[in-house]
């Protein structure tokens, strides 16, 4: 899969109440949510994305809470995938199961600005730097992650298997 979009960069330690704010956790209509993501951050974040944008950030992003309604609204924005330097390990599950893409690069956040257009082949783990002609060498998923991605997350991907299975 590749993505290409227009960048949004933030900082370490974007925890799960900056991306959605706890007062907006009574509802998981991803619409309802992706009008409120990184809403403190970026007033009217989601009325300024496009759809494929991709956010680089840096250590610990999805920090904080379990709570998987934040890859939703990050997802339910229209950013194609997420690029940081690390991610909390429960955010980093979280995005897989409902099927947001994201990559772990060490030098993401100092090489890659906002605004910069970026290309991410999904099944190499290359990100290329439009604006800047670099490229960058992300580690890709395993096989059975990119299945996961590509039915639209584990729910999508379980029902997939089980009709192959009961075929």
């Amino acid at each position: 899969m590749k993505f290409k979009g227009r960048v949004w960069t933030f900082n370490d330690n974007i925890d799960t109440d900056v991306i959605i704010p706890a007062r907006y956790l009574n509802t998981t209509n991803p619409r309802e949510l992706a009008v409120h993501c990184m809403e403190d951050l970026v007033p009217n974040f989601s009325k300024k994305i496009s759809k494929g944008d991709i956010i680089v950030a840096g250590k610990n992003f999805g920090c904080g809470s379990s709570r998987e309604h934040a890859p939703l609204a990050i997802k339910s924005t229209g950013v194609s995938c997420v690029v940081a330097k690390s991610f909390a390990r429960i955010f980093y599950r979280n995005a897989i199961n409902i099927g947001l893409p994201i990559f772990e690069y060490e030098d993401c956040i100092e090489q890659i600005a906002s605004g910069d257009e970026l290309e991410i082949n999904t099944d190499k783990g290359i990100i290329s730097n439009l604006t800047t002609g670099k490229i960058y060498k992300a580690k890709p998923f395993p096989e059975f992650i990119k299945e996961i991605i590509n039915a639209g997350g584990l729910l999508s991907y379980a029902k997939k298997v089980d009709k192959e299975c009961t075929q």
